[in-house]
C-alpha cells in the first residue's frame, strides 16, 4: 500500500531526524569522554573504591545506570538511522509489519517509528 507524503512533511521530518541523530553522537561523545575522564581519574589514584563500602557500591551503580544510558542511547540511534534509510528507500511512513500506512500523529511524535502502533504492541 503506497504512501506518499507531502514533500514539506518530509523534509520537516527529515530535518527531525537529522537534528536527532546529531544530538544523539553528542551525547554519545560525551558519555565516551566521561567514560575515558573516569579511566584516567582511577588509573591516577591510588586505590579504587571498595566494592563492598558504600562509596564502591555507589560508584557501581552509577557505572550500571551510565551503561544502560549508553546502550538505549544507542538503540534509539540506531532506530534514527533506520528511518533515514526507509525514507532514502521511498518507504518511509509504511508500517514494516503490516504494510500500512503510518499515521502522520504518530510520525510527528516518533519521526523514528516503523510501524503502526497495533503492529509494534505485537512486537
Amino acid at each position: 500500500m503506497a504512501r506518499k507524503l507531502a514533500k514539506s512533511t518530509l523534509d520537516r521530518l527529515a530535518k527531525r531526524l537529522e537534528d536527532e541523530r546529531a544530538r544523539l553522537e553528542s551525547l554519545l561523545a560525551q558519555i565516551e569522554e566521561q567514560r575515558e575522564q573516569v579511566r584516567l581519574s582511577e588509573a591516577a589514584s591510588e586505590h579504587a573504591a571498595d566494592p563492598e563500602s558504600a562509596e564502591g557500591g555507589s560508584l557501581a551503580f552509577e557505572l550500571e545506570m551510565d551503561l544502560s544510558i549508553e546502550q538505549n542511547t544507542r538503540e534509539l540511534l540506531e532506530k534514527v538511522k533506520h528511518a533515514q534509510r526507509r525514507m532514502d528507500e521511498g518507504v518511509y511512513g509504511i508500517c514494516e509489519v503490516t504494510g500500512k500506512p503510518i499515521p502522520l500523529a504518530r510520525l510527528e511524535a516518533l519521526p523514528y517509528a516503523t510501524t503502526v502502533v497495533e503492529a509494534a504492541d505485537r512486537r
